[in-house]
């Protein structure tokens, strides 16, 4: 007698399948795992052209964004500001601003003197030349300049006038626009003389360096920064042989919120100051405040009232120095 397996019936034959089909467990290990989403796929990386790379911002403007949230005009006292518009390029201004003034002392306590102030302006703005003066009650003459020489060359004057002697200001700017870079070139009073370069070096990233040389004091200095900007996030770094290293990062939460943040650090006199901000735009008014390492707190709000009138509030408290600003103002203009 044979065995049991010999005398067993043999397995059925699979089921014929169609010419040219696949089997059905596919070959190897391919026909086991489950088949790939088409979101796993790898994307092909975008190719960098370095010949055609955006312009960046200006040397002095790297920080703008984190200036708007941390830096706010802020103001103590009453404030009122007036503008008319002659024409569709000239207009006139009127600014009062009723509060108080700090007086340095030796103590730690602050010294306020009550002070008031009017301020007469002048503003002609075309697109190749813009022209404003503000003229103050005590002699003081402000005058900004910007004229447009060519497409990529710009002339840009700032100057301050005074009464007491040596201390009247005056700063020529040489601004050149290239295709992904920008240089620019100061003179300004008391044998000052600097120039600063920044360049694109990816879409995103932009490093640039500035020199100066104060002939007066015989000094001179070396910068470097670099920013990184997307469409979310903006950070920055300056390094100085001043000993000033700052770093700052803002944070784009949504089209209207935006939180900021800085950090300072000068190796000269040993002092570190670090601050948060936030800046939240609403539909009819902008909300912007800090708080620093020191402790010090503000606010600032601009809520706009009606077309061409704006309501300004103004807070900042220092508990340390017992120091505490408060402000409103309102500001109507065309």
């Amino acid at each position: 007698m044979g065995s049991a397996a010999s005398a067993a019936a043999p397995p059925p034959p699979p089921p014929a399948q169609p010419h040219g089909a696949a089997s059905p467990y596919g070959p190897g290990l391919a026909g086991i795992l489950p088949p790939k989403p088409d979101g796993d796929e790898k994307k092909e990386e975008e190719k960098v052209d370095y010949l055609n790379l955006p312009c960046p911002v200006p040397y002095e403007e790297i920080q703008r964004e984190a200036l708007m949230s941390l830096k706010p005009e802020l103001f103590e006292g009453l404030r009122f500001d007036f503008t008319k518009m002659l024409t569709n390029k000239f207009a006139l201004s009127h600014s009062v601003l009723m509060g108080s003034l700090e007086v340095p002392s030796q103590s730690a306590d602050v010294i306020k003197v009550p002070t008031s102030q009017y301020e007469f302006g002048a503003n002609f703005l075309d697109p190749k030349l813009m022209l404003i003066g503000r003229l103050m009650t005590d002699g003081r003459l402000n005058a900004r300049v910007k004229c447009d020489l060519t497409e990529n060359l710009a002339l840009k004057i700032n100057a301050q006038l005074t009464n007491e002697p040596h201390y009247s200001q005056g700063m020529f700017n040489f601004d050149y626009k290239g295709k992904d870079y920008r240089a620019q070139f100061q003179i300004g009073n008391n044998a000052f003389y600097g120039a600063n370069y920044i360049q694109s070096v990816t879409p995103n990233l932009s490093m640039g360096t500035e020199i100066f040389w104060l002939g007066q004091q015989r000094k001179s200095g070396i910068g470097f920064n670099s920013r990184y900007s997307t469409d979310k996030m903006v950070g920055t770094l300056q390094v100085a042989s001043t000993g000033i290293v700052a770093l700052s990062y803002v944070q784009k939460v949504s089209e209207k919120v935006s939180l900021a943040s800085d950090f300072m650090y000068n190796h000269m006199s040993r002092d570190v100051t670090s601050s948060v901000g936030y800046d939240y735009m609403l539909r009819q008014c902008r909300l912007r405040g800090k708080i620093d390492s020191n402790g010090v707190v503000a606010a600032y709000l601009e809520e706009r009232l009606n077309m061409g009138v704006n309501f300004l509030l103004s807070a900042e408290i220092d508990h340390s120095k017992k120091n505490y600003k408060f402000g409103f103002g309102l500001t109507v203009g065309e």
